[in-house]
């Protein structure tokens, strides 16, 4: 396992209760794993303590096999962060931001125009990066987490202030590089991101995870075994799987009306967050 988590909890100087409690869960190598839950959660709590931002917690905490607090300066050449908002040089241009940070990396590190280029950031562009779009900042923020191509990649909320397009082309990159052998930790709210991308996924809510699956798996689980057939007059007809009668009913209507479409019942990931957790995401 990349890394493993037993009996994680965390409370903040001061609060009166912890953001986490008795987190338990494991990350295999080459996986995307979600991490999904409402704000406040704890999931950024969650990633600031397997990144060393934050100290001060009780359980434990395992990454590439060691005990995280005996990981040296190296650790850092290992893994990479993009953090939900930007955090960047604004006098600085996006390359010189990406070359400042790219000169602490010890090991191989990628060119900064190169991953400009992936990420569909002007090359050779002098402006300061506060003349830069939230959108374009955040890929930015992307590509310096990329710079020493991390086998460990932590993503809180990769998409966010993308239009359609970008944001495509970033869930592309991040199952490329799962594909390549990163392993991915994604922290977000957004269940068609996790629905889209990730291998297995967690539902975090108030500290504490209350189920850990597949989104196809738990898809499966929450079904309806339902087939809805919506006919050119605008009739919307349902038939049960289990049912023979259903099926034969089905069969016939199908070959004897004009379909406009057929669809299974699988309910969304947000539906079944709700129904399992009776919380929403915002």
């Amino acid at each position: 396992m990349i890394v493993s988590v037993a009996n994680l909890a965390y409370r903040y100087p001061g609060a009166s209760q912890p953001t986490l409690s008795e987190l338990g869960f494991e990350i295999r190598e080459g996986e995307i794993f979600g991490f999904l839950g409402p704000n406040g959660s704890g999931k950024s709590t969650t990633q600031k303590l397997l990144t060393g931002i934050l100290h001060g917690h009780s359980g434990e905490i395992r990454v590439f096999g060691e005990p995280l607090g005996a990981l040296g300066a190296d650790y850092y050449d290992r893994i990479g962060v993009c953090f939900e908002f930007p955090n960047l040089y604004e006098k600085l241009s996006a390359e010189e931001n990406l070359e400042f940070h790219r000169a602490f990396f010890s090991g191989t590190s990628d060119p900064a125009r190169a991953l400009l280029d992936r990420l569909d950031l002007p090359v050779g562009d002098k402006r300061p990066i506060a003349a830069y779009s939230k959108g374009m900042k955040m890929r930015v923020v992307l590509a310096r987490s990329l710079l020493n191509r991390p086998r460990l990649w932590f993503l809180d909320e990769p998409t966010t202030g993308q239009d359609p397009h970008h944001a495509v082309e970033i869930r592309k990159l991040i199952r490329e590089r799962a594909d390549a052998g990163a392993t991915v930790f994604l922290t977000t709210h957004d269940m068609t991101v996790a629905d889209l991308l990730c291998d297995r996924i967690a539902f975090l809510v108030d500290g504490r995870i209350t189920v850990i699956d597949s989104p196809r798996s738990l898809k499966l689980a929450h079904a309806e075994r339902i087939v809805r057939v919506e006919l050119r007059d605008q009739t919307v007809h349902d038939f049960k799987l289990e049912d023979a009668a259903d099926k034969r009913a089905f069969l016939d209507l199908v070959e004897r009306a004009e379909v406009e479409t057929i669809h299974t019942q699988e309910p969304t990931l947000e539906k079944i967050f709700l129904k399992i957790t009776g919380r929403g995401l915002s």
